[in-house]
């Protein structure tokens, strides 16, 4: 007498029906079933990425140009709606797009090489911007906290610079033209940033970084931006 070992339990098998074949037919149905249950499967993968590409995503922080909002190796959450909802994979905008807000900290492609970079939004279309020694001045006035050493602010956003290798390249007076937008990092003298490779066009923002949900040496967290 001969038995096969199924997920209900032991079945006895006919004795014309050879345990090869049986364990073949098991085989064969289970894969029917992982076929009839792929385009489902893709489908729920081309919903993620597609949501990923319009609504949210995250970015890993590869260096310190961000110190001190920012450290290396930190995962923030972003929110890709923040400045328009577009069609998945592409540029084409859907909905009527937010104006970047100055202070904001983004995700933009490099105009010089393509390369995914995160900084922070120091002037918008129409501003007067000026930077000495690191320090910035937009519209004729600082920006600097008064009490406080190397804090700016702008607006309700506040940057906790790290001034450790100097302020990088001065900025002399200059207006912000229609449609561009200045992008620094807070770590004004180790950061390749707008004062390098120029302005960047607001149409390229990809995106608003939201919060910092994870840090080395503190884990999963939340510090919003």
């Amino acid at each position: 007498m001969r038995f096969l070992l199924f997920e209900g339990g032991l079945t006895q098998l006919p004795w014309w029906m050879p345990v090869e074949s049986t364990m073949t037919q098991k085989y064969l149905s289970k894969s029917r079933r992982l076929l009839a249950e792929l385009p489902q499967l893709m489908l729920l993968v081309a919903l993620v990425l597609a949501a990923r590409s319009t609504f949210a995503d995250h970015y890993y922080v590869p260096s310190g140009s961000m110190e001190y909002t920012l450290m290396p190796g930190d995962r923030v959450f972003v929110d890709k709606s923040a400045y328009g909802v577009r069609i998945p994979f592409t540029n084409i905008d859907l909905v009527s797009r937010n104006l970047v807000g100055r202070g904001e900290i983004v995700i933009f492609d490099s105009p010089r090489d393509g390369t995914r970079l995160i900084k922070r939004i120091v002037a918008i279309e129409g501003d007067q911007i000026e930077m000495q020694q690191g320090m910035l001045r937009i519209n004729g006035q600082s920006i600097a906290d008064p009490d406080i050493e190397l804090i700016e602010w702008f607006g309700d956003h506040m940057a906790r610079l790290n001034l450790q290798h100097g302020g990088g390249p001065d900025i002399p007076a200059s207006v912000i033209p229609e449609g561009m937008v200045l992008a620094v990092g807070d770590h004004r003298g180790s950061s390749l940033d707008g004062r390098y490779f120029g302005l960047v066009p607001e149409s390229d923002i990809y995106g608003r970084a939201v919060a910092v949900y994870f840090r080395r040496g503190d884990g999963f967290v939340w510090k919003n931006l």
